[in-house]
């Protein structure tokens, strides 16, 4: 066993890990560790944007984790990927840069989280991006480390989405992260220059050869230390061998939804009963750790093509031209590969609120089934339709106390009745999309053909191809002390303790409208502002 001494220990070299760990090794003067339980993330697998597709089947780089048998999906399981590698689910999701709607930001503030209202949090995104497609604006950032771009080589069949989306009244919309979020246009994605820019490239790298910043991989951490309430290290493990490390001033823990609330439990910080029911010593009593999971919820429409220049699928023309592509890649940085398959995003409502959109409309230049993990022959697209502000609440809680055993995931899909109503009802407005005489030169059949006219047919539809859009959040709740079920006040410390925050998506009080990457980025730039005082 070895022991070693920093001023911060970060667990989770994820999105938000990988920016706290650099932000705050900008000062020479303070020392920072930094451990992650996956490996590096140099594979073309992470750096070629398209390598990305083959996570899911591979379970590449990911933990892979199934959710328990959901009572929604008629007690089918669904699929968890989240990232295991330097960069976490930065260096294996789709790139959609997606800040969310300023009312989402605006309603953690009055919950009782001051600071965090939208233009609290607005300079923090602005902070954090260095954005290519519009240079600095009122809303837009330049100059800082995560690039933001449109794609090199977008499929023709993104203009035509967009053509659909006019005909049925959903306007263009130049800039979803600007002022308005309602419409439909190019999707803005995290890449430079053709590839990834993964947090670990925008937050570590420009960090590593710095001597006070040490950056550990393939650690798994076991438990946080304690003296007291008070979190003085992290005892981890690297190849089965024990490791110790302790911090002089904070513990942050990074793990994401899953991560932090699981290696709380470990610890001994969590609901009480489920501690004392698996044999760990309580802490101390936080009953909200592991509860409010939330997790945004789509669906697939997806139709096959002829023509295939547009689109991915499996053909010997589509094999010759995805062989020529890997070329293009490596000589030029454009074509085929640098597609992050989710191309174009749309904002509407279902509700007639264009202010506050609820459903997201993703076109993705490929056959999409099961997370792609269900192969079709031949060519086609797919629109994931997602539901925004779902109602239901999942949990998150421990199979047993070893920590190597993944926990278990209940994000509750459709527990909630209106969930089931929302999509049904954006689903008929996907189908409408996709009819529209925009795409008919391009329109095949429908894999999984549905009757938009059928709202019985839909839902049946809905329980045998919905699962999650890989957004899961809320686990460790933002809240005052007197809500019961936060975990971390507005500053990110964990109530009832010292020297010991969490900052990641689970901090989330709920979900917001839209991809959860940039938010969390966001959360860890101003988490470390709040460490700095």
């Amino acid at each position: 066993m070895t022991h070693s001494e920093f001023d911060y220990v970060v667990v989770g070299g994820g999105s938000a890990g990988c920016c706290v760990a650099g932000r705050l090794s900008e000062d020479q003067h303070t020392s920072v560790c930094l451990l992650e339980a996956g490996g590096p993330d140099n594979s073309v697998f992470v750096r070629a944007p398209l390598g990305f597709a083959a996570t899911a089947s591979l379970k590449l780089n990911s933990w892979g984790y199934d959710t328990v048998p959901q009572a929604g999906f008629n007690g089918r399981k669904g699929f968890q990927p989240r990232g295991k590698v330097m960069g976490g689910s930065s260096s294996i999701n789709a790139m959609v840069y997606t800040r969310g709607n300023a009312r989402d930001y605006d309603s953690w503030a009055a919950l009782g989280n001051p600071g965090w209202s939208f233009q609290d949090v607005l300079p923090y995104f602005k902070k954090s991006e260095n954005n290519e497609c519009f240079g600095a604006t009122d809303y837009r950032g330049v100059g800082g480390p995560l690039n933001v771009s449109f794609l090199r080589s977008p499929s023709p069949l993104n203009q035509l989405f967009i053509q659909a989306c006019n005909e049925q009244g959903i306007p263009s919309n130049p800039d979803y992260n600007g002022a308005q979020q309602f419409g439909v246009s190019p999707g803005q994605v995290t890449q430079k220059g053709g590839e990834r820019w993964n947090a670990a490239r925008a937050y570590l790298d420009p960090h590593r050869h710095q001597s006070n910043l040490n950056v550990i991989s393939h650690a798994h951490a076991t438990q946080i230390m304690f003296e007291g309430k008070r979190a003085v290290g992290i005892k981890y493990r690297v190849n089965g061998v024990h490791h110790e490390v302790r911090a002089r001033k904070e513990v942050i823990v990074s793990g994401g939804a899953f991560g932090s609330p699981q290696l709380l439990m470990l610890s001994g910080v969590g609901p009480a009963l489920h501690l004392q029911d698996l044999g760990i010593p309580l802490l101390h009593e936080l009953p909200g750790v592991g509860q409010n999971l939330q997790d945004h919820i789509t669906t697939v429409l997806i139709y096959k093509t002829q023509k295939i220049n547009d689109a991915m699928g499996f053909s010997f023309k589509g094999t010759w031209n995805m062989l020529k592509a890997m070329l293009e890649w490596r000589s030029k940085r454009t074509g085929w590969i640098t597609s992050n398959v989710s191309e174009t995003q749309g904002f509407v409502s279902t509700e007639g609120n264009n202010e506050y959109p609820n459903i997201q409309l993703a076109l993705c230049t490929g056959i999409v089934d099961d997370h792609a993990r269900k192969m079709h022959a031949g060519h086609g697209y797919t629109l994931h339709v997602t539901l925004m502000r779902p109602q239901s609440r999942g949990s998150l809680t421990l199979a047993s106390h070893n920590p190597t055993d993944a926990p278990l995931i209940d994000p509750a899909f459709f527990k909630e009745s209106a969930d089931m109503q929302t999509l049904v009802a954006a689903t008929q407005l996907g189908l409408r999309v996709m009819l529209s005489p925009a795409l008919s030169s391009h329109r095949g059949d429908m894999i999984h053909a549905v009757d938009a006219n059928n709202s019985a047919e839909i839902e049946s539809f809905l329980r045998d191809h919905s699962d999650t859009e890989y957004h899961p959040v809320g686990t460790c709740k933002m809240g005052p002390a007197q809500d019961l079920m936060a975990v971390v006040d507005a500053e990110l410390r964990v109530h009832g303790l010292q020297n010991l925050r969490v900052i990641d998506a689970s901090i989330m009080p709920h979900l917001v409208t839209g991809n959860t990457n940039a938010p969390t980025i966001m959360i860890a730039e101003k988490g470390v502002d709040l460490i700095r005082g």
